[in-house]
């Protein structure tokens, strides 16, 4: 079976990590967030992907090219201008000539997909939609089903007095490939507000599967980072990088680990990975590859990604700080900073 995986958007909600990087890209624990839905679709037995991209294309094949670094087949289908969800795709509909999983691209789950298919096939559907449960559905477009799975209603963010259920969608489907003929050519168009109301109108076989594993639309920087928690808590049922030295610290390679350094959390080094004397780190701490950590900083639940430097005397609290940064000495960063690839902050500025 093939997949299908869109990711032409410009991730403005994860601004300014996005200005220099495409959103898919993004680590997550030091590893680009597309290779975990990589490694779901390989691990139902996927073997070829088609990627649909548009903002900064070029990076995606230049960090997986043709797939052979990952075991996968990889191809790619431009956008021109942005197409939407079900404009892109129609833009990859000669790749589309059997059963096919589409995903959204910033959706961190670990859906059963061996038994999403099943489903899909049971019902002899033409098109099927993941769907998740919410503690609160008032933020999303609630989808409502029968007792056999068939969606009956969409209903967008709804209040609390016209909820019925808590399933969203999940931005995972399967689609046959006659849905496309649902599907104008070359215009901006929406799986969700076009096609999916279309075939309900129709009665087109338009089913939803249910599932209880871990979703997470990435899409905002609060989210990103609670991304990183759940998987350093293993709350994912994907492995962490490195090496687990003790149950709660993985390294990569040449970790320089200075004196009497207290650790009363999670953390996760990449490769190269320098942490001074007397710092602390709290709760979850992600350092991606050939990080610096001057000697007695202070940091709690935050990510810093690759090749930034840390001096001394730091403290960063529940911050997200971008690649190739340098904090100086003496500063501090509060609660929800997130700063983007190339930050200087001078010495004792205060954030």
């Amino acid at each position: 079976m093939k997949a299908l995986i869109l990711i032409g958007g410009l991730g403005t909600r994860l601004r300014p990590l996005t200005c220099s990087m495409p959103k898919p890209l993004l680590p997550i624990v030091n590893r680009p967030f597309l290779e975990y839905q990589f490694r779901l679709l390989k691990k139902y037995g996927v073997k070829e992907v088609i990627l649909c991209v548009a903002y900064m294309s070029h990076e995606f094949e230049r960090v997986f090219g043709d797939g052979g670094r990952i075991g996968m087949k990889v191809r790619y289908v431009h956008e021109e201008d942005p197409l939407g969800t079900g404009g892109a795709v129609k833009n990859a509909e000669k790749f589309i000539d059997s059963t096919t999983l589409i995903l959204n691209g910033d959706i961190l789950t670990d859906i059963n997909l061996k038994s999403m298919v099943k489903f899909h096939k049971d019902n002899k559907a033409l098109a099927t939609v993941g769907l998740t449960r919410v503690k609160d559905p008032t933020s999303f477009g609630l989808v409502e089903t029968d007792k056999a799975g068939r969606i009956e209603r969409f209903l967008e963010k709804p209040s609390w007095d016209e909820v019925t259920c808590n399933t969203i969608n999940a931005g995972v489907y399967i689609f046959e490939p006659e849905v496309l003929n649902y599907i104008p050519r070359g215009i901006n168009y929406s799986v969700e507000r076009g096609l999916f109301p279309i075939l309900l109108r129709e009665n087109a076989g338009l089913y939803g599967y249910t599932f209880k594993g871990y979703w997470m639309d990435i899409g905002t920087i609060e989210k990103y980072l609670q991304a990183h928690f759940d998987m350093m808590l293993c709350n994912i049922d994907f492995q962490l990088p490195g090496k687990m030295k003790q149950d709660n610290l993985w390294v990569g390679k040449n970790l320089k680990w200075g004196k009497n350094i207290e650790l009363t959390g999670r953390l996760i080094c990449g490769n190269n990975v320098s942490i001074g004397d007397s710092t602390q780190m709290q709760d979850n701490v992600c350092l991606g590859n050939g990080v610096k950590i001057g000697k007695g900083c202070l940091i709690t639940d935050s990510v810093i990604l690759d090749n930034t430097h840390i001096g001394e005397g730091v403290k960063l609290d529940r911050v997200i700080i971008g690649k190739d940064c340098r904090i100086e000495a003496n500063c501090i960063l509060s609660a929800k900073t997130t700063l983007g690839n190339g930050t200087v902050i001078t010495k004792y500025s205060r954030l």
